[in-house]
């Protein structure tokens, strides 16, 4: 067949020449690509059964409390992995904190009304992984004098951790979709977040366990403290010796076994 179609070509590329037509007729040739095609088989949502109210639900600005109490500010509320709302429940993709931070009520509005506007309610659905504000922020008055006592409460925050899972997406859509509108709204959070599937949570977790497995340097972080060589004991805090320095504050260090 090929043999064929060549010599055809040939020939009226020489019928061409002998009527002076400058060019070659393979420049007026439309070649097409042959061949077939392979394409993914588009997963199968048949199980996914969509909540009767899909969308992200209004959240609260202040508690409902009888009497509202000041705090301190616990800084160790923020610092550390998170151990609530670190694992998927019912949803494919989610925004994980990577790292520690206060989400305030405005932040909360601005994940509602975003994803809310965007996300198709007849083939996904959202829940939140937060709690609503509660924690305290106090602030004296502008222009007060030092002194006085401890300032008024002026608006609440909830605390987040590295790993937790901020808002929670799922139904009948796929990455794709959806990525873009999670995308902007974890760039616009007060602390490093990211978009990630329930298979990249799992990944992402079994990596730091491959790599404590092989390590291959005696040296780490845990048998240094424990060892108290050199007398590091003296220096870390409590905090260090239970996160065996994977942690520095709010802040998670990549790498470190």
């Amino acid at each position: 067949m090929f043999s064929f179609i060549k010599a055809a070509v040939g020939g009226l590329t020489g019928i061409c020449r002998a009527h002076g037509h400058q060019g070659s007729l393979h420049s007026h040739l439309k070649v097409l690509a042959a061949g077939l095609k392979t394409f993914e088989i588009p997963p199968d949502f048949s199980d996914v059964v969509l909540p009767g109210k899909p969308k992200l639900k209004v959240i609260q600005k202040v508690p409902n409390l009888k009497k509202a109490k000041k705090e301190m500010k616990k800084l160790r509320d923020i610092q550390g992995p998170a151990k609530a709302a670190n694992t998927f429940t019912k949803g494919q993709f989610a925004i994980v904190a990577l790292g520690g931070g206060y989400i305030h009520w405005g932040h909360i509005e601005m994940i509602r009304l975003t994803i809310n506007r965007k996300m198709d309610p007849r083939t996904t659905f959202a829940r939140w992984r937060i709690n609503a504000p509660y924690k305290p922020v106090t602030r004296k008055g502008l222009g007060q004098r030092m002194g006085g006592g401890k300032g008024a409460i002026d608006h609440y925050v909830t605390p987040v951790r590295y790993g937790r899972l901020i808002v929670e997406l799922g139904g009948k859509v796929e990455l794709g979709e959806i990525e873009h509108i999670l995308t902007q709204v974890a760039k616009k959070l007060p602390f490093p977040a990211t978009v990630m599937t329930r298979e990249g949570l799992v990944a992402l977790q079994q990596k730091q366990a491959d790599m404590e497995q092989n390590n291959q340097n005696p040296w780490t972080f845990k048998q240094i403290a424990q060892g108290n060589m050199l007398g590091i004991r003296k220096v870390l805090s409590p905090f260090d010796l239970h996160n065996h320095g994977r942690f520095a504050g709010k802040f998670h260090l990549k790498g470190r076994v």
